[in-house]
């Protein structure tokens, strides 16, 4: 067993999150121990210092802005860092990049302290450079290479996003492969004739409409604004356009795409994981128009609980999808893609049915989160040079 110190980020929800503690908790499971290394300011202003228990598994960093895209650290996190690592001790570092100055100090440090450097390279992407968003994203993996390529392994999520490091001089020896995985016991399809009051209670709030359901974050990426209006174009009769969620571009989506106008539901952020179940397991299609993308773990979720799935190609989202997992759209003509698709879905409820199942067989087959911490743990043998840490 190994000793794992994470660094990544509990709050604000966003996708690093969940991924970083999906992993801690799996890694746990199998009894590896595992220090959680994270900006969260003291509650207390006069509690200035790391936590220096010798047992602690959780160390906070304090930082000046936190948000689900970036970190700025405060002045005194290196140092805190730092000594963070040197009272721990951990076989290896694993870094889930929040995209702060911190990453770019990292590989010096751990190559000070002789402990391998593992990093999660999560910022979304799409290789066309198709659009102004995907321009943009493509900024941040030319200035990430550089210091990418100083770390001992760096997992991508696609072979997609491995190709485009590549591109940017990250030697193919650094980099792995490793995708996403879900519970699929966890995210599954409803039950045959298993009552359950969550689900009852979420179903009361949808109606009795069938429904297409976006779940993530409501940003100029995500690329809500074309789905809203290709729904409005189409308006399919018996069905709601429900969006789960929360962002900086929610106040203006929802004044210009009124509650109930179309048959739309702002249902907002949604923390329980319960209902987050329960919401995919009531929708019939699930849709994801970004312009970029890393590989969506709300698509996994849903392609999990047997929803029918529309996603671009944008990230590996398209890999995830092709080959009669889902439906493929290019990131370019969001909106008339959907124009023509929506009809179809609405008319076509056994292609949906078909499409929900071929979703679950495909996470089944390659997006588990046994098969990625099965992965991560021969990762850090062959770094250790052991063999694969399983428990």
């Amino acid at each position: 067993m190994a000793h794992i110190a994470w660094l990544g980020k509990k709050t604000p929800f966003c996708g690093n999150v969940t991924y970083g503690l999906s992993t801690i908790e799996a890694l746990r499971q199998r009894g590896h121990q595992t220090s959680f290394i994270h900006f969260d300011n003291p509650k207390d202003p006069r509690d200035t210092k790391t936590s220096l228990l010798a047992n602690d598994p959780d160390v906070s960093l304090p930082y000046l802005v936190k948000s689900q895209v970036y970190t700025i650290p405060s002045p005194g996190a290196q140092r805190e860092l730092k000594e963070s690592l040197e009272r721990l001790q951990p076989d290896i570092v694993h870094a889930s990049l929040t995209l702060s100055p911190l990453d770019f100090f990292l590989p010096e440090l751990c190559q000070q302290l002789g402990v391998p450097l593992v990093a999660t390279f999560h910022p979304p992407f799409d290789a066309g450079i198709r659009n102004l968003t995907a321009g943009t994203q493509q900024l941040t993996y030319q200035l990430y290479a550089p210091a990418l390529a100083r770390y001992d392994r760096v997992i991508v999520f696609s072979e997609l996003q491995a190709q485009v490091l590549s591109r940017l001089g990250v030697r193919e020896q650094r980099l792995a492969v490793i995708p996403n995985g879900v519970d699929p016991e966890l995210w599954k399809p409803v039950g045959l004739h298993k009552t359950n009051p969550t689900r009852t209670q979420v179903k009361a709030r949808l109606g009795t409409k069938r429904i297409f359901l976006y779940m993530g974050r409501i940003a100029a990426e995500k690329n809500v604004e074309a789905l809203l209006r290709a729904w409005k174009l189409v308006s399919p009769s018996g069905c709601r356009l429900v969006i789960v969620g929360d962002g900086p571009l929610l106040p203006t989506l929802q004044y210009t795409n009124p509650e109930n106008d179309n048959d739309i539901l702002w249902w907002g952020y949604e923390s329980n994981l319960e209902k987050k179940i329960a919401l995919l397991q009531c929708a019939e299609v699930f849709v994801l128009p970004s312009l970029v993308e890393g590989l969506s773990l709300a698509l996994l979720e849903a392609m999990a609980t047997g929803t029918a799935c529309v996603a671009t190609d944008a990230g590996a989202d398209g890999e995830v999808l092709k080959d009669g997992a889902g439906i493929v759209l290019s990131t370019q003509g969001v909106t008339t893609q959907l124009r023509t698709l929506l009809p179809v879905l609405k008319e076509q409820p056994i292609l949906t049915s078909e499409l929900g199942k071929r979703a679950r067989c495909r996470v089944l087959e390659r997006y588990t989160l046994t098969r990625n911490i099965d992965a991560l743990e021969v990762l850090y043998g062959d770094l250790l040079g052991v063999e694969p840490l399983a428990a």
